[in-house]
């Protein structure tokens, strides 16, 4: 099955206040619905993985992206389809999505055994320590070879806010962008939650065999925290700039998976948290 085309945005009647005026009209308003996403083994019944408010689009890279960065499948082959569901008397069906694996394919279920819940602004409830993320093996792979100039990192606010479409309707969306070493803009997506932005962005390159993502830069609106220096890690990417502040947690871990944390990159300036390595400044 085809994934569905959702609206990502919806109309609503406000009252507007400007001073002393108020007026009557239609304004345009991000859309926030529940993604239920199911592991269908070949071999047996489905498993409810998790449950995230969600702004409807590239739901298939959504469910990939989040299973692979949560370590319950680890390359493209497992995944047979990915579909919506079709059960008889389902009303809600294009806010669930199953990924049915192949034939044989080894998955680990016992990472779906937290039973979370996903929220739009905050992540997963209860995520494991660093340390638990530091046990399953990630680490971005070190590559000497790779150096981003400061210029590069200038650029990258005003192409990602520039191609976010969505967010120039509404106002009222994350963005998650993937870019090359020298600053092209390869991949978009647009969500209420930037966790959820990040997953469909890593979702696409993984489903597609492109990772470990090692010579790419993500960039995501808002604040860094550790659940998206988590998945950049287990993408393997060596680069993370947030416009807004990082948490204490998020360069923590920044530290230990080895990876280059730049925060308030806004305009000509950026500050680099950790991997200074990797920033050419030029001084």
């Amino acid at each position: 099955m085809k994934e569905a085309v959702r609206r990502a945005a919806a109309r609503v009647d406000i009252l507007e206040v400007r001073g002393a005026e108020a007026r009557r009209r239609r304004d345009a308003v991000a859309v926030e619905e529940p993604l239920e996403i199911r592991v269908c083994p070949a071999d047996g019944p489905w498993v409810a993985a998790a449950v995230t408010m969600r702004t409807p689009g590239a739901d298939f890279e959504l469910a990939a992206g989040f299973l692979f960065t949560e370590g319950v499948l680890d390359h493209p082959a497992q995944v047979q389809a990915i579909t919506y569901c079709t059960d008889p008397g389902v009303e809600q069906r294009y806010n669930i999505v199953n990924v049915h694996l192949r034939p044989g394919a080894a998955w680990d279920p016992g990472r779906l055994q937290r039973n979370f819940y996903v929220a739009s602004s905050c992540g997963v409830c209860g995520k494991a320590s660093i340390d638990a993320v530091t046990a399953r093996g990630v680490r971005v792979a070190p590559d000497p070879g790779f150096a981003v100039d400061a210029a590069v990192l200038r650029s990258l606010g005003q192409a990602l806010r520039g191609s976010q479409r969505v967010f120039e309707r509404t106002g009222g969306l994350h963005a998650a962008g993937l870019f090359d070493g020298e600053g092209r803009l390869l991949r978009l997506r647009e969500d209420v939650g930037r966790h959820n932005a990040v997953d469909k962005v890593i979702g696409g390159a993984f489903l597609e065999g492109a990772v470990p993502l090692r010579r790419h830069i993500l960039m995501v609106s808002g604040r860094a925290g550790f659940e998206i220096v988590q998945k950049a890690a287990v993408a393997g990417v060596p680069v993370v700039v947030a416009v807004s502040a990082p948490s204490s947690l998020a360069c923590e871990a920044a530290q230990r998976f080895g990876l280059t944390l730049i925060g308030f990159a806004r305009g000509d300036r950026f500050n680099v948290y950790t991997g200074w390595d990797r920033v050419r400044t030029g001084s």
